[in-house]
């Protein structure tokens, strides 16, 4: 290694301009330095930060390839071959991540430690001694101008003093100044040798730290796993082969379809005779415009996809899996629209309205009935619903009764018949007593309503009762059974009624207002307030509410041939409330009905009697109302009755 230039301190005494020269010369070497230092410093921190990281990502990377069994691909298999051989990768990896944890460890050890120590206590003692010497240097000058400002006299005591600070300020400045430039020096000359050794031992350290890891990794990466990775790699080509081939096919099939769709992309063909209609097709697809009428008179087009399946109309929204029914085609017939300024509408005709024909769950769909009724069979579902009170009243009865030993050996057909309609929304019979209203409602002026729907002005029977109770309902079905001599029909026509709705999607439900009167049961609409069905309490045979569920209830109707007649009808509704009270309030009013001989005192006694609440309203949705001049009456009584006992 050549010499080392080295400031003489023996002149530092002197300070002679020569030395004040060769001092500038050794500045300017010691910034230079210190600006080169600074950089290769930044850049074995980039190399440092740069080994953390890929040690870190090595790492998560050996550590994602382990958890790929983990993942479910939609599309992708339980494929034990990807899965062995990303194992034996992330094993691999997993080593050298290790490998590369211990070369960031001598990194910051062998590397970064010494350039660190060079740049940070080395150069920055020379700058901090670079000052000190500057300051002693101005305070020396600044002593000699002093001294050599004083007077020559002596003569007084004043000068004699001065001059005593004076020569001590020079001797304690020059002092100084010689004592600082001196160790300044000795740091100047101690730089030019450790400069060499910090620019040597950060190389060394970096180098013997990667001869170091490729040692780990050549030890690592043995003969096998050559040969492991000489195998995949011979995978990969032949996927990449056979990945171009079938690119190449499917760029044919495009260029085949491009060439023979190209009539296709018109709406409709010039040329009829160019792609003639197939009439044999069993299923049909494709994408329709439905229209839904928001109003009276406006209505909105939606583009929806459409598809036949079985003789059904199905339906199916964009990311859907699979489609739901829309109609049954079979009972429909389909005919041209001409009314609309639309191009190839046609309209479907329903054969019925809103009635479809349910066939026996256990022979359609086992598992919905399931669903719905768990009991394997009828008996012993009679058998777990057995009844949890009794006292009720003959024409009150609950879903889970004790069936007679009559029933207990009747079937499901005994009950209710299969393939009986199911009427799923409130449909008003137009019957002749209806007309007859019409006509004669024509010719007073009133208008009619063209749906058979009667309005309150018509309940002229009814506003005499005793007794009004509201409920608020939902209509969930109807159907006709064929017997009525047992309250267990209730429960077997629930059953069927909610199969057929599970079976069929079918959730939209009316809701109505039940007005039970000592007359009639009424479905009032909560909006219009008109009356939708009437049933005459007379003809109400049975009422009951489902064990379970006991918002569901329901009641049987007498047909309008009498009781010789053995068909009835069946109406089953879900309540807001307990459906127990409706029951209660039907009994209640036919028990009214029943004494109808009675005066207006017994059956206000019979009514405070009764077990449900008489006062309106109550929190769950039934209130019960009395009438104005019953109310009068009733007052009426209670003061003659007080009159009686004071008199007594």
């Amino acid at each position: 290694m050549p010499g080392i230039e080295k400031l003489p301190i023996e002149e530092t005494l002197e300070d002679s301009p020569q030395t004040r020269s060769l001092l500038g010369v050794f500045e300017e070497d010691t910034a230079a330095m210190s600006n080169y230092c600074t950089q290769l410093y930044q850049a074995m921190q980039r190399i440092y930060d740069a080994q953390n990281d890929l040690s870190a990502a090595t790492h998560l990377t050996s550590r994602l390839l382990k958890e790929y069994d983990k993942q479910r691909f939609p599309l992708g298999s339980d494929d034990e071959v990807m899965s062995s051989t990303l194992q034996q990768f992330a094993k691999v990896i997993d080593e050298l991540s290790s490998c590369h944890a211990v070369l960031s460890t001598q990194l910051a050890d062998a590397m970064m430690f010494p350039i660190t120590q060079f740049k940070e206590r080395d150069l920055k003692e020379i700058l901090t001694l670079k000052e000190v010497f500057q300051i002693a240097s101005d305070d020396h000058d600044m002593a000699i101008n002093r001294y050599s400002r004083l007077s020559k006299r002596r003569d007084n005591d004043k000068v004699r003093q001065n001059l005593e600070v004076a020569v001590e300020d020079v001797y304690t400045s020059r002092k100084k100044q010689h004592q600082t430039m001196m160790h300044y020096f000795c740091s100047l000359n101690t730089l030019q040798y450790k400069k060499k050794t910090a620019l040597l031992e950060p190389l060394l350290g970096y180098m013997q730290a990667q001869i170091s890891f490729f040692k780990l990794g050549s030890e690592n990466l043995t003969q096998q796993w050559e040969d492991f990775l000489g195998t995949i790699g011979t995978s990969v080509q032949n996927v990449r082969r056979e990945m171009e081939e079938e690119v190449g096919h499917m760029q044919q099939t495009i260029q085949q379809m491009e060439s023979s769709c190209d009539p296709l992309y018109a709406p409709c063909d010039p040329d009829p005779g160019h792609s003639p209609v197939c009439r044999n097709l069993t299923r049909k697809q494709g994408y329709l415009y439905i229209r839904n009428k928001t109003g009276l008179v406006s209505s909105s087009w939606e583009r929806q996809y459409f598809f036949t399946q079985g003789g059904n109309l199905m339906q199916q929204g964009r990311g859907e899996v699979a489609g739901g029914l829309v109609t049954d085609l079979d009972n429909c017939s389909v005919m041209a629209v001409d009314s609309d300024d639309r191009r190839f509408c046609f309209q479907l005709l329903f054969t019925y309205f809103l009635l479809i024909l349910c066939v026996l769950a256990a022979r359609v769909n086992q598992s919905a009935l399931e669903a719905v009724t768990p009991s394997p069979s009828f008996q012993q579902r009679h058998e777990s619903m057995r009844p949890r009170r009794s006292g009720r009243a003959s024409s009150i009865s609950s879903v889970g009764s004790e069936p007679s030993p009559a029933l207990s050996v009747l079937s499901l057909d005994a009950l209710v018949a299969p393939e009986t309609p199911i009427q799923f929304d409130i449909i008003s019979p137009v019957s002749e007593e209806n007309l007859g209203q019409s006509k004669t409602a024509a010719q007073s002026g009133r208008r009619s309503n063209p749906f058979g729907e009667s309005g309150d002005s018509t309940s002229d029977d009814s506003e005499d009762s005793i007794l009004h109770q509201l409920f608020i309902v939902r209509f969930l079905g109807s159907m006709e059974v064929k017997t009525a001599d047992s309250v267990d029909v209730i429960s077997e026509t629930m059953r069927q009624i909610l199969a057929a709705r599970a079976i069929h999607n079918i959730f939209r439900m009316t809701e109505s207002h039940l007005l039970v009167t000592c007359d009639c049961l009424k479905l009032i609409d909560p909006q219009t307030q008109v009356t939708r069905l009437r049933f005459p309490l007379s003809s109400v045979l049975h009422s009951s509410s489902h064990q379970d569920n006991k918002r569901l209830f329901g009641f049987v109707l007498q047909p309008a041939g009498g009781r010789g007649d053995s068909r009835a009808v069946c109406y089953i509704f879900e309540s807001n409330n307990d459906g127990e009270k409706i029951c209660d309030s039907i009994g209640l009013a036919q028990q009214i009905a029943f004494h109808s001989e009675m005066d207006l005192e017994e059956q206000s006694r019979l009514i405070a009697a009764s077990s449900r609440p008489a006062n309106p309203p109550v929190a769950d949705g039934h209130f019960l109302v009395l009438s104005n001049s019953q109310s009068e009456d009733s007052d009426a009584g209670e003061e003659g009755k007080k009159k009686g006992e004071s008199e007594a």
